[in-house]
């Protein structure tokens, strides 16, 4: 889960109009959602290695500050839990 906070939304929102979102190989998109007041944006990120996404959030710094928090899903987080006793 990648976690903006927005710095500058309308030059972001001009940004990915003209550029989309300058993802690099390895870094896939699935769902983004943004509070009501424009301040953050929670984008649910797939990549290989924490490099990857390191390589995407450098090209929207100048707009944006990024927390970025590795997840998995519930299902596959209890049954890592069940297979390690």
């Amino acid at each position: 889960m990648v976690i903006e906070q927005l710095h500058d939304p309308e030059a972001i929102r001009e940004r990915f109009e003209r550029d989309g979102r300058m993802l690099p190989d390895g870094v896939a998109y699935h769902a983004s959602w943004i509070d009501s007041r424009a301040n953050r944006c929670f984008q649910l990120m797939e990549a290989r290695d924490a490099e990857d996404l390191e390589r995407w959030t450098s090209r929207w710094r100048d707009l944006a500050s990024f927390e970025i928090v590795p997840v998995v899903t519930s299902a596959e987080f209890w049954a890592a839990r069940k297979a390690n006793g």
